[in-house]
Parts: C-alpha cells; structure tokens; sequence
C-alpha cells in the first residue's frame, strides 16, 4: 500500500504504528485533520484479515470523523485507531494501559473513546496511562456507554427525514427494519417502539433478537434477508458497507437512516439511492450523537447539554436536505458540504491570523 499517496489524497496529517508484542499490541492511529481542534475518533478492536486491511479501515474512519465532528459543530478534529486482535479473547488491562501510554505519548493530538470491540471498562484501564480518553464511567466523571445518546440522535434524523418524505415525523404505525441489535441497534428498538412503530429485527446473536421479540414484539428475519422486507425505514446498526451493488437491487425501503459508520460501500452507492427515489441520511450526521456526548466530557459532563446538542441533529440533516435539493445533489454530496465548508472557513481564518 502506497501509504504517503493514499495521505495526500485523503487529506490525513499523520498515521503512527504501534506494537508491544509483550501485551500483544499491534495498532495503528490515524489523524485526519485537526483544523477544529484535537482528533477524537474510538479505539475499534477486530481481527482484521491482513495489516493492509486494518489500515484502509483506520484511514477511512479517521476521515469521517472529521466530518462528523464538523458538521456537529464540535471543535474537533477526526481521529481513529484501530487494534488487531480479537476482542472476544484477547482482551486485557495490559493491553489496554499499553495502548493508554502510546495515546499519551502523542500529547493530545489524539483524542481515544470507545468504538466496535470497546467499552466503558476498557477506557478505563486506557485512562490509567492517559487523560486522553473520553467515554469513562459516570462514578470517574465521565459519561458512561455513548449508545443511548447515539440511538437519540438517530431517532431525531429520523424524523427530519420523514418530514423530508412528506410524512409528519410522527412513527406510529410505520414499520422500520433494524440491522443490528447491539448497544446503539437496541436503544434505538426501544426508542422507536415506545413512539409506536412496528419494528422487523435481526442480528448475529439470537438473544437479542429474542429479547427485541419479547419486550417490543419484534419480527424477527434472518441477517441476510433484512434488507428487502417491506419497511417504512431501514436502520443500518451494525458494520457497515451495507448499501453496495448487491444489497441495492434488494432494497424496499424508501428511506435509509441508522447508526452504522460508512454505510455506503461507494460514494457512487448514494446516487445509485437517489436514482430508485430512496433517501439517505448520511451516517457521519445522523450517527454523530456518541460523538456528541463523549465529547462534553472534555469541558465537564453534563447529560442534559449532551442530549440537548444531540436533538440538533434533526436541524443539520434538514440543512442538509434543502441543500442537496437546491444544488440537485446527493444527500451524501450535501452532508460533505456542509462538513467542509466549516472547516474550511476555520482554516482561512487561522491563516489570516498566522499572517497577521
């Protein structure tokens, strides 16, 4: 992989490689951009296949977290870091305090946090080493399992998306179809079905889509059919690349709005929806509500500015509508946009005070 190549063209300022074989360490930071501030982005554990694999992976997340920090109007750059290792069995506080010293020794350009293979128990260990770690326990001042805060976010874009449609915003009645049960898949499960929609549900672990049947009455498909049932709305929440050539033809609902990080397979995938007259609501806008709530843990956690900072995602996804309909362009092409443009304006003005 031509490494100094791929970072000039994505615009990435720096990707550092970690390894403590003693811990069985082996990771890889990646900062994007840091124009609005210090690089936030979680710490994903998988087992990935290849280093060229983990690396791809870390670039492209690292990416949009940057605009995912903007276009939440966050003074925060994007980072991410990923670890390869299984998280099921390889899991450790020797790990994790490893891990903790190489964010220290980056001084603050990199903000870690949770993200897939993580939780609020790891970061503790991290923060043992750093006090550049957000997404602690409450009783450490910090604010907890980021999930919850996400599946609000995505519950509010959601409604900004059926306004977009026509609808009322109001989820009695309509069906949505959730790919993925895991900590944010089932907050939002909860949150929709309290709102009155009928909910079809799927996921690799059958306890949770037990659970989903139990206590919501859930219908229950098998992984690989959830994206043709017949839906009002289909969350993606688990990993992502789901909207892709194959699973496009397959698609029935009109509307795709979930938690799931890069949704898209391609960047082509969005004019692909637009043209079968699907709307999407780009995932770094309405997934940005874990973002959101780890990020007030940087100026002293309080769970009501969070949620209330988080409710603004349904006005950024109705600008980004009127935009993409105004400049007849994808709803992804408008998110950028308007990530973009923020950053940009700041990098101006920070140029200008260089010169002065």
């Amino acid at each position: 992989m031509k490494l100094f190549d791929i970072m000039e063209t994505k615009g990435h300022e720096q990707v550092v490689i970690g390894s403590q074989p003693d811990t069985g360490l082996r990771t890889i930071i990646a900062i994007h951009d840091t124009t609005l501030g210090p690089a936030l982005g979680g710490c994903r554990i998988w087992p990935y296949a290849s280093e060229d694999e983990a690396l791809t992976d870390v670039l492209r997340l690292s990416r949009a977290m940057t605009y995912k920090a903007s276009a939440a109007g966050l003074n925060l750059g994007g980072g991410k870091a990923v670890i390869i290792a299984d998280p099921k069995k390889e899991k450790s506080e020797a790990l994790f305090r490893a891990f903790g010293r190489f964010v220290q020794s980056l001084n603050g350009r990199y903000i870690t946090a949770e993200d897939v293979g993580t939780d609020v128990t790891d970061m503790e260990f991290i923060r043992m080493e750093t006090k550049h770690v957000v997404g602690l326990n409450t009783d450490r001042g910090g604010s907890g399992d980021p999930s919850p805060v996400t599946a609000v976010g995505v519950l509010h874009g959601m409604e900004a998306t059926l306004q977009e449609t026509g609808k009322s915003g109001k989820f009695d009645g309509l069906r949505v179809a959730i790919q993925g049960l895991g900590h944010c898949g089932s907050h939002l499960a909860r949150l929709l079905h309290e709102r009155g929609a009928s909910l079809i549900v799927t996921d690799i672990n059958p306890e949770r889509t037990d659970m989903a049947a139990s206590e919501y009455n859930a219908e229950v498909v098998p992984p690989d059919q959830i994206i043709e049932v017949d839906a009002d709305i289909f969350a993606p929440c688990a990993m992502g690349a789901v909207i892709n050539p194959e699973s496009l033809d397959r698609l029935r609902a009109p509307i795709v709005a979930g938690s799931a990080n890069n949704q898209l397979a391609t960047i082509e995938m969005a004019a692909e929806l637009e043209k079968r007259g699907k709307i999407y609501a780009p995932d770094f806008v309405i997934n940005a509500g874990g973002l959101i709530n780890v990020s007030f843990e940087l100026w002293g956690y309080n769970r009501e500015r969070a949620l209330r900072r988080t409710r603004n995602i349904y006005y950024q996804l109705r600008k980004v509508y009127k935009q993409s309909r105004e400049k007849k362009i994808t709803t992804q092409d408008a998110a950028m946009e308007v990530a973009v443009e923020r950053i940009d304006i700041i990098r101006k003005i920070s140029r200008s005070y260089r010169k002065a």
